[in-house]
């Protein structure tokens, strides 16, 4: 990739009105997989937190989330001295669409993501400090687990939250899904709605929709939406049902997960309704040094839970970066600990 073009127009970094943003914070474009236009973003922190940074979290979402959900659990990670690198997943974010409708949340092929990973982490090598922390959240968790079984070896830890390693399918057994997916994709339908359920995002509610308890995230990230309806993502194709399947179906394979030799906890809500807690204890047990630690009365979404619940995912993420990047010049200040 040219770089010099690459950075000749920054990628947005959106926000709104009261809501505090992680300072410092660049975005990027980067070529994906088949020349997509990808969007990514570092953050350094202060100096007057830490004298050089401890190593890099590298910061994957879940489906439909864009970077600027982030913004609070990247400001944590900056306090900690990290530096940050986060990134939107093709089609979602202000990454490209793969659909004229913006709105379909849409996706062709696993290798595709992980591709598009590969080369994100290919473009920041030279400018993110290691040791590199992986951390994730339920698709993009389930992508980062697959990414390391693959043989990445770049990474010294990762904290991946409920991973979407078996999605719940509600009263349809796991059998009737894949039969209609398959149906479906041999009719040309890949890029129809699951079941013409188009789930406008502007339509949720926090009584109705929620994923996290705590009313007070789930409307700042509303705002973000109504502010920013570009980077909004509604409902599933099966295009996309039949990707998530696969890439939880290969990311669960025994030999697989005992493959990944490196430190990875799965932080898993205990209130999930949208993948199976179960299977994820299953995987960590299986992995080569895992560590499986459940939230009671934690919704799907850990990171943007009530403090006391999103706590434990930090105390987590301390303890990973304790082992992986000892503290060797740290000094916190009132500020660094406001946002912690």
């Amino acid at each position: 990739m040219n770089r010099a073009a690459a950075l000749a127009a920054h990628a947005p970094l959106m926000g709104v009105p009261g809501a505090a943003s992680p300072p410092g914070g660049q975005g990027d474009w980067f070529r994906g997989a088949g020349g997509l236009r990808l969007r990514a973003a570092l953050w350094t922190p202060s100096q007057l937190v830490a004298a050089k940074p401890r190593g890099t979290v590298v910061l994957s979402p879940g489906r439909t989330e864009p970077i600027e959900k982030y913004f609070e659990v990247i400001g944590n990670f900056l306090a900690r001295g990290f530096c940050v690198l986060a990134h939107d997943w093709r089609g979602q974010g202000l990454s490209a669409r793969l659909l004229p409708d913006r709105l379909k949340g849409h996706a062709r092929a696993v290798e595709e993501f992980l591709d598009d990973y590969d080369r994100l982490l290919a473009d920041y090598e030279t400018r993110a400090p290691k040791p590199w922390i992986m951390v994730g959240h339920s698709m993009g968790a389930a992508l980062n687990l697959l990414t390391l079984e693959n043989g990445e070896s770049r990474f010294s830890g990762a904290v991946l939250s409920a991973p979407m390693l078996r999605i719940k399918t509600g009263k349809r057994s796991m059998w009737s899904v894949k039969l209609a997916v398959r149906w479906n994709l041999r009719h040309g339908k890949a890029g129809d709605y699951v079941l013409d359920d188009a789930d406008d995002p502007f339509d949720h509610t926090f009584e109705h929709d929620a994923l996290t308890s705590d009313e007070t995230r789930y409307e700042l990230w509303r705002q973000q939406l109504y502010a920013c309806p570009h980077l909004a993502v509604g409902g599933v194709t099966w295009g996309w049902l039949a990707f998530g399947l696969d890439a939880g179906e290969r990311a669960l394979k025994p030999k697989a997960l005992k493959s990944v030799n490196i430190p990875c906890t799965i932080v898993q809500a205990a209130e999930d309704d949208r993948v199976w807690k179960q299977t994820n204890r299953w995987a960590a047990k299986r992995l080569g040094r895992g560590r499986y630690v459940e939230v009671p009365g934690s919704k799907h979404e850990v990171i943007m839970e009530t403090d006391e619940l999103r706590a434990h995912f930090l105390s987590e993420f301390d303890a990973m970066a304790d082992y992986v990047a000892p503290i060797e010049d740290l000094r916190p200040i009132k500020q660094a600990e406001a946002v912690a």
